[in-house]
């Protein structure tokens, strides 16, 4: 698993620069054919065969047995979960408010023991932390039904705020996922990441993920 930052460039799929100089930013990161979605903040996993380009696809979750294929999710403030098992089958999550409460994260570990995936091993990428995430309280409150009292924080203003990294690791916790790697960075605050709610980035930061070959 991979993740690429700021000083990387913009890897995204609306990025602005050649195509040539896109695809040479993608390689330097990780080698292969890239496969992604247009991520639509929903629980739509996408399960990669051999045939398939994506292209045009939507969700906001990608799930592959094909060694080497590497399969990407992008973001400037999202969540971004690597998903693996040593049965071979591997995961990209692209995780916001909306795909967190619609239940992506419940759908891609489902549609991954579907498929043979045994145990679960997560990585998880930065995300915008509960300090720069001002949020309201009607959207405050089925999150904190379905994942409990940690995901409601306060902003360094002390304004109500939803802490997007403490749902995804309630989430992961309760399918029983477990997390060898957590970039817990503020994405709005800290350097080296794109941050669409702090700067109004169009840049995307990324995270690919391959299976063994």
């Amino acid at each position: 698993m991979v993740l690429s930052g700021v000083f990387d460039g913009d890897v995204g799929p609306r990025s602005s620069c050649a195509m040539e100089v896109l695809e040479a930013r993608r390689q330097s990161i990780a080698s292969g054919r890239w496969r992604f979605l247009n991520q639509s903040h929903g629980n739509g996993v996408v399960v990669l065969s051999p045939e398939e380009p994506c292209f045009g696809r939507e969700g906001d979750a990608l799930v592959t047995t094909l060694p080497g294929a590497p399969v990407a999710v992008f973001a400037a403030d999202c969540a971004l979960v690597g998903l693996a098992s040593p049965q071979g089958v591997v995961a990209a999550a692209h995780v916001g408010w909306r795909s967190l409460l619609a239940g992506v994260l419940e759908a891609t570990a489902m549609t991954m023991r579907s498929e043979g995936a045994a145990q679960l091993v997560a990585v998880l990428g930065p995300c915008i932390g509960p300090e720069c995430y001002e949020f309201g309280e009607s959207d405050l409150e089925p999150l904190e039904a379905r994942y409990g009292p940690s995901v409601r924080s306060k902003t360094a203003e002390g304004r109500p705020a939803l802490d997007l990294r403490a749902g995804v690791l309630r989430a992961l916790e309760a399918l029983s996922v477990s997390i060898s790697s957590d970039e817990a960075q503020c994405t709005a605050c800290r350097p080296g990441w794109f941050s669409w709610r702090a700067r109004n980035d169009t840049g995307r930061h990324c995270l690919v993920v391959a299976g063994e070959r």
